[in-house]
């Protein structure tokens, strides 16, 4: 069996740069709208596919909906959050079982999370995510190094690896968490 590598993955699926780190592609969603408790019209549910690199991970960033996580391929995927009670969690997520990791996983909404592969250069993670109600940019923000600190001082290593110290041009900045 040939190995697979994020570059095929990336070709394959069609996969494009996402702002958070990684690459995305949306894959549908559901046809039905409902309106949020900010009344706002949002799909059910919406899905993508998400690749990571150990050298292109997902930053920081927080979300209004809640987002399962399905593992499909590649190195053990770590999925880092921060709960709004101060609390750090690591989650592992891979085709092990017997060493705790898990096929899938669900991130409530309002905790802040990144991800983050394990290994090599060149290691990878395929996953799927549906985000329910669906996903909407104005529902995303991403969290810079400064902020997150004041909040999460004692996770300043996890924040080294996973916060922008500068967001990229065109994304929210909190200033609260």
């Amino acid at each position: 069996m040939t190995k697979t590598t994020a570059s095929f993955w990336i070709q394959e699926l069609l996969l494009q740069p996402h702002a958070e780190g990684g690459y995305f592609r949306e894959t549908g969603h559901s046809p039905e709208l409902i309106v949020t408790e900010d009344r706002l019209e949002r799909y059910l549910y919406s899905n993508i596919l998400f690749l990571l690199t150990a050298d292109n991970p997902s930053h920081f960033h927080r979300l209004k909906s809640d987002e399962v996580w399905y593992f499909h391929e590649g190195s053990t995927l770590t999925i880092h959050l921060l709960h709004p009670d101060g609390r750090y969690e690591a989650v592992r997520m891979g085709r092990h079982p017997e060493n705790g990791e898990l096929f899938q996983f669900t991130v409530p909404k309002g905790v802040i999370f990144g991800s983050s592969i394990e290994g090599q250069s060149g290691d990878f993670a395929l996953v799927s995510c549906m985000v329910s109600p669906g996903f909407d940019y104005r529902d995303f923000e991403l969290l810079p190094y400064d902020v997150l600190l004041k909040y999460y001082p004692d996770c300043g290593n996890v924040l080294e690896k996973l916060a922008y110290k500068k967001l990229p041009r065109d994304c929210f900045r909190n200033e609260q968490v």
